[in-house]
C-alpha cells in the first residue's frame, strides 16, 4: 500500500506541513519517492502517524512522543518505562487541573464583585487594578 502525501494527512487528521516537520525532526521516516518525485508513505509511517497524533492528542510532548516512539520499536522491552513516562504525564495534568482549579475560584470570587453598575464603579475592574 503506497500512500501520497495527502492520503496520509487525510487518513490521520493531520496537516501535510505537519507530516514534514515530522519528517524533519526524525519522529517519522523519510519517506521513499517516486520516479516523480512525490513522497510515497506505507502502512508502517500512517501506524506510527497515527500513534504520533493519539500520543499528542493526549498531551504528550514531542519530547515524550520520541521516547514512547523508541521504547515501542523495542516490543520484547518491559513496559516499566512507557508506564513512568505516563504516569509522570498524568501527574502534570493533575497539577494542571489543580491550578485551572484554583484560577477559576479565584475569577468566579471576582465575578461576584459585579455590582452591575457603570464600568466607573465595576467591582470586577477594582479587583484586576493594581492596588
Amino acid at each position: 500500500m503506497a500512500l501520497k502525501i495527502g492520503d496520509l494527512a487525510n487518513a490521520t487528521g493531520t496537516k501535510v506541513q505537519t507530516i514534514r516537520y515530522y519528517e524533519e525532526i526524525g519522529l517519522l521516516p523519510l519517506p521513499a519517492r517516486t520516479e516523480g518525485n512525490f513522497r510515497t508513505y506505507d502502512k508502517e509511517t500512517l501506524r506510527r502517524l497515527s500513534f504520533i497524533r493519539r500520543s499528542r492528542g493526549l498531551g504528550f510532548s514531542l519530547d515524550r512522543v520520541r521516547e514512547l516512539l523508541g521504547l515501542a520499536d523495542h516490543r520484547d522491552w518491559s513496559c516499566t518505562a512507557v508506564e513512568t513516562i505516563a504516569r509522570e504525564h498524568r501527574k502534570a495534568i493533575e497539577r494542571k487541573i489543580a491550578d485551572l482549579s484554583a484560577l477559576d475560584h479565584e475569577l468566579a470570587q471576582i465575578i461576584e464583585k459585579c455590582g452591575h453598575g457603570t464600568v466607573a464603579e465595576c467591582g470586577i475592574l477594582e479587583a484586576l487594578s493594581p492596588s
